[in-house]
Parts: C-alpha cells; structure tokens; sequence
C-alpha cells in the first residue's frame, strides 16, 4: 500500500524517536555493567534481554505506527536516531547514573555497616559477655580438679 510523503516523514520521525529511546536502554544495560561487576554468564544474559527488550519494542513500534510494513526509511530512522542518541546524550547520561549508582551504593554500604554494628551491640556483644564470663568458672574448675587429682 504506498504510503503519502508525510505519513513516512512521520514514520521517519516515530523511527528516529524510537532509535533515541533504543540508545538510552543500551546505556541503561551499560550503567549497570559500569557500576556492578558480573559474570561472563550474567553478562550474556543481559545481552540477551537487552536485545528481547529491543525486538519487543521495535515490533511495537513498526505494527502500531507503519501497519507491521518494513521500509528503508524505518532503518534510516533508527540509525539515525542511535547515532543522535551516542553522539549527543550518551557520555553525560552515563556519567551522571554511574555516580547517582556510586552514591547509592556508598549510602547502603553505610546502612549496612551502621545496621551491622548494632547487630553486634545488641545481640553479639551480650552473647561473648556470657561466654567469657562462663568460661572463667569453668577454667577455675578444671584446675582445681587437675590439682586435685595431682594431688592424689
């Protein structure tokens, strides 16, 4: 079905958006990588959603907005879009998450070492207190029973 010059100026455009929105989910999967060290496995793994989530997108997009209809200015758009996205937004996008990450994981490493010591105020630090202060009778015992049966 030919398509009028504007629907598929506006396809370009709609193609071009969704190359955009691509390029951002690859420096999402790139911040995580940045920030958090997996796997060779994980790794493949996150490659492979990026590219399911990637192939449901585009999929979306070409049914909802070109009639399911594959054209040249489809891959133009998203090309084009990538390349607008890498070239313009990318850098300061992934530089501004990794520290927001950084910094969340500093604050909840924090939390946790805080949640830790309490942990060992309240429940370990009383337990040692019984120990040490268990062991010392029984120690007192034990040699007065070596020294007895020395003795004898």
């Amino acid at each position: 079905m030919a398509q009028s010059i504007y629907n598929q100026i506006y396809s370009l455009l709609i193609f071009t958006i969704t190359g955009i929105i691509i390029g951002l989910i690859f420096d999402v999967f790139r911040i995580a990588r940045k920030s958090f060290k997996t796997s060779d496995f994980i790794t493949y793994i996150e490659d492979f959603v990026f590219w399911i989530i990637t192939g449901a997108i585009l999929l979306f997009v070409i049914f909802k907005f070109n009639n399911g209809e594959i054209r040249g200015y489809i891959f133009m758009g998203l090309c084009s879009g990538i390349i607008i996205y890498l070239l313009t937004i990318s850098k300061p996008f992934i530089k501004f998450n990794v520290k927001i990450v950084t910094f969340i994981k500093k604050i909840i490493t924090c939390i946790f070492k805080f949640l830790s010591k309490i942990f060992k105020i309240i429940l370990l630090n009383p337990i040692y207190f019984l120990v040490i202060n268990i062991k010392k009778p029984i120690k007192k015992f034990q040699q007065k029973s070596i020294k007895k049966v020395e003795t004898k």
